[in-house]
């Protein structure tokens, strides 16, 4: 049996990467869910219920109810990020939520004041803020980030941080194995200041780790995708969790594709455009930026109709990706899917979906619910990538070296999800992926 996880004593400290849309709408979110003036409503932690036992000993029951996690009123934030501005200017600047959502944890919002961002322009050119760090080397970066993590732990007392990166895509970062491969070749890199190799979130990943926090990627960054941040995390017994936060057309397409695989029906193509305005959208507008996220757009598909399974269904489609900046959307972006199938010999059919989304209001909950289940993992004694939370994740991490496949069936992923969730409770991870 997996081990219980121990109770949740004193304060949460909750660090981000990044005080922009997302973050402003999850922290404004949970100050007004703790005032009783909102529901977090998508989050998991906060409303899903599974069963845990069997027969006559069966119940369903709320994360809460099974695992020890933490309450929204123990989360203390603190930010890092290249703008000055405090939480509640920027969440009045991301224009997301409504003024009469934000001004009544006004003084919640504007106590919130982002640290200096550990930040190279060359990993996201379209960002122009100067409350950073200046030009420092990697080194340096990694030093200060820690130094940055205790103070915040002396200032606040919270017991135990989890980091979290909800800041903007950086330039596609290809693993190379001589500087990737061990922890050892990592940081001879980081002190050599190979800004080439060593991304700026790789600094705030291994910050973080070293400080004894959870880290969560929540971009498609290749942050703590590669096995010398595999080996801190084991060594530091700390959880790593990551890729990409599932919020719009990924999410839908983790849960339809499943439905054309079950029904047996073919596919011909499909492909998927997005135009948004934020932030997001202007870094992603850089081409060397949204090749990161395009990687970690296309890889969901394939794992979940596996051209060698079925042949005759999935053998030769075509699967393409767009993003487009439109500034007019803001952060309300829209998602077309076109999907060309086929049916019974082979005739075509065709499926439209278009998801008016709002980014920041599907990833909010997301960025609550990965806090809470890596500090969970982290009181249970697991560490690591945290496979169970690939729900949660567009591009879930696993072991590539090894050829492992991911898991990006959202049905499946769902079962990993509720199976740790027994364990971690004391119950019997009783559910299979089929």
């Amino acid at each position: 049996m997996a081990e219980k996880a121990k109770e949740a004593n004193g304060k949460l400290g909750v660090l981000v990467v990044g005080l922009g849309a997302v973050t402003t709408t999850f922290m404004t979110g949970v100050f007004m869910a703790r005032k009783g003036l909102a529901k977090p409503v998508g989050s998991m932690t906060q409303f899903d219920k599974i069963r845990v036992g069997r027969g006559e000993n069966k119940k369903y029951l709320h994360y809460k109810d099974i695992v020890p996690i933490a309450s929204l009123d123990d989360i203390v934030f603190g930010a890092w990020d290249v703008y000055p501005e405090n939480a509640y200017e920027s969440a009045i600047n991301a224009e997301v939520l409504k003024e009469k959502d934000i001004e009544p944890v006004k003084d919640e919002l504007k106590a919130i004041k982002p640290m200096k961002a550990a930040f190279d322009k060359n990993y996201a050119k379209r960002l122009d803020g100067d409350n950073t760090m200046g030009d420092i080397t990697r080194w340096e970066m990694v030093e200060r980030l820690r130094e940055d993590i205790r103070n915040f732990k002396k200032e606040t007392g919270v017991e135990r941080v989890v980091v979290l990166w909800a800041a903007s895509t950086e330039v596609y970062v290809a693993v190379d194995e001589k500087v990737h491969g061990t922890e050892e070749a990592m940081v001879a890199a980081m002190k050599a200041d190979d800004k080439e190799h060593i991304a700026p979130s790789m600094c705030y990943a291994y910050a973080a780790l070293l400080e004894g926090c959870p880290f969560i990627m929540g971009a498609p960054n290749t942050t703590v995708d590669f096995p010398a941040m595999w080996e801190v995390a084991e060594r530091t017994k700390m959880p790593i969790a990551g890729k990409d936060f599932k919020t719009g057309q990924t999410l839908v397409k983790s849960g339809f594709a499943p439905i054309i695989g079950t029904r047996c029906l073919g596919l011909s193509g499909w492909f998927s455009t997005n135009i948004l305005g934020n932030r997001d959208g202007l870094v992603l507008d850089e081409p060397a930026n949204f090749r990161t996220k395009e990687v970690s757009k296309l890889s969901t598909l394939e794992s979940i109709l596996v051209p060698e399974e079925q042949p005759d269904l999935y053998n030769d489609y075509y699967h393409k990706v767009r993003i487009n900046y439109y500034p007019p959307r803001n952060d309300n972006k829209e998602g077309w899917d076109n999907i060309d199938i086929f049916g019974w010999m082979g005739y075509p059919m065709q499926i439209k979906i278009n998801f008016l989304c709002r980014d920041s209001i599907l990833a909010a909950p997301l960025c609550l619910d990965l806090v809470l289940l890596s500090d969970l993992a982290a009181r249970a004694g697991r560490y690591g990538t945290q496979k169970f939370l690939s729900f949660f994740l567009k591009s879930p991490m696993h072991d590539y070296t090894e050829g492992e496949i991911p898991v990006n069936h959202l049905f499946q992923q769902y079962v990993m999800l509720k199976n740790a969730i027994r364990e971690m409770g004391g119950y019997e991870a009783d559910e299979e992926i089929d």
